[in-house]
C-alpha cells in the first residue's frame, strides 16, 4: 500500500509527526483484511471488533513533506482470538528504510470481552 505524505502529515519542520505512522499501520490492516475478502465495517457490524492490545514502533529514518512512502504488512502470527501484524514502511523511490513495526490486535465482541475469531476471518488471516 503507497502513502503520500501531505504537509498535514508532518510537524513544524516537514517531517512526518512521529504517531502517525501508527494511523500508517492502521490502514495497512484494514487493507490487508479487505484484500482478503474481510470487511472491518461488515465484522463489526456482525459484532467482531479489533482492539490493539500492543504496539511498537522503530524509527530508522525520517519521512518528509512529498514523500511517496510504500508500507508493506504481513501476519506474522495469528491464534484462536488475536494476531500479530507486521509492517515495514519505505521510502518508495530509493527503497530506504523509514520505520519498522508491529501491532497485536484481539478480537472481542464490542463489548470488550474477547471472542474467538470466525472460521473465514482466521483463514484469511493465513493466507
Amino acid at each position: 500500500m503507497d502513502i503520500r505524505i501531505y504537509y498535514e502529515d508532518t510537524d513544524c519542520g516537514g517531517v512526518v509527526y512521529y504517531a502517525n505512522y501508527l494511523k500508517y499501520f492502521e490502514r495497512a490492516r484494514t487493507e490487508y483484511l479487505e484484500s482478503r475478502g474481510r470487511s472491518v465495517a461488515l465484522l463489526m457490524e456482525q459484532g467482531t471488533v479489533f482492539v490493539v492490545v500492543h504496539a511498537e514502533v522503530h524509527y530508522h529514518a525520517p519521512a518528509r513533506y512529498g514523500d511517496l512512502l510504500s508500507v508493506e504488512t504481513e501476519v506474522v502470527e495469528a491464534g484462536a482470538a488475536s494476531f500479530t501484524f507486521r509492517h515495514v514502511i519505505r521510502e518508495k523511490q530509493s527503497g530506504r528504510l523509514i520505520v519498522t513495526g508491529s501491532t497485536r490486535l484481539a478480537a472481542t465482541d464490542g463489548a470488550g470481552k474477547v471472542k474467538r475469531l470466525d472460521k473465514e476471518t482466521a483463514a484469511a488471516l493465513q493466507s
